[in-house]
């Protein structure tokens, strides 16, 4: 399995298939525009800029099922990200991470990559997914890990 089987609708509600992606490390976050780690989106945006010609790909993924800490729509969402981040890496319409509407994508990637003492389940925005070129989950981070922390793991896989 890996995460090539996947689809998700754009912000500007396009479905698109990861498999475009395939051959590129990715890094996939679960986002929020009103949470304490909101401010990571600067260091994901500088992280994609420094890597994205080596190979990387940063992909975000917004999820209100934290704190209600993602109100907004698509246009809300991708005009906030570009005012106070100019964020240029892929954002996705909002999905569930958790749960029994969890969008596929997480599902797989939890069960992939369980997090502290073996737990699926995602406790909060900015969870970060690290994917090899060949579409498998090789890491997960929590949320307290900052972007510029990841640069080095990265790194390995490009």
């Amino acid at each position: 399995m890996t995460v090539y089987k996947y689809t998700a609708a754009t912000l500007a509600g396009e479905e698109v298939g990861l498999e475009t992606w395939r051959g590129r490390v990715l890094l996939i976050v679960n986002t929020a525009s009103e949470c304490g780690f909101t401010p990571q989106y600067a260091g994901l945006e500088a992280l994609y800029g420094k890597l994205e010609p080596d190979g990387l790909t940063i992909l975000g993924f917004p999820c209100n099922q934290f704190g209600g800490q993602e109100p907004g729509g698509a246009m809300e969402i991708g005009a906030f990200c570009q005012k106070n981040y100019g964020v240029t890496f892929p954002m996705f319409a909002k999905v569930d991470v958790k749960g029994g509407h969890a969008h596929q994508l997480f599902q797989y990637l939890t069960q992939a990559k369980p997090g502290f003492l073996g737990t699926e389940a995602i406790k909060w925005n900015f969870t970060k997914f690290l994917i090899d070129r060949n579409g498998e989950p090789v890491a997960r981070y929590a949320p307290q890990t900052k972007p510029e922390d990841l640069e080095e793991p990265i790194r390995k896989l490009l």
